[in-house]
């Protein structure tokens, strides 16, 4: 899916081309432009899940966007716990969702 960008020429604040970027979200290769964030682009392409809760597996993407709620943590580039509304996306990054089981208590 292509992303929700708007064309340069219709925006006031950057009227100049853009560079655009592709990365991997779990092996499918997703679009955006330099600049964004991972959520960003994640977004773009149409997802707003990407994580899922611990206990009950309930969804989650962007929440606070300002990387206090931790919902859209995922995994970049083999490092965890990355939230993707803080990292900007870098062209070739790969990007696999997360879901940790509870650990056991005994």
């Amino acid at each position: 899916m292509t992303s929700r960008a708007m064309p340069p020429g219709d925006d006031r604040i950057r009227p100049t081309s853009v560079t655009p970027l592709t990365l991997t979200l779990n092996d499918v290769p997703v679009t955006g432009t330099a600049g964004q964030t991972i959520a960003g682009v994640i977004l773009g392409s149409g997802e707003l899940a990407w994580r899922t809760t611990s206990a009950a597996g309930k969804p989650r993407g962007i929440f606070c966007g300002i990387g206090v709620c931790f919902d859209c943590i995922v995994t970049v580039n083999g490092e965890r716990d990355v939230r993707a509304c803080q990292r900007r996306a870098s062209d070739g990054d790969t990007i696999e969702t997360q879901h940790d089981e509870l650990p056991e208590v005994e």
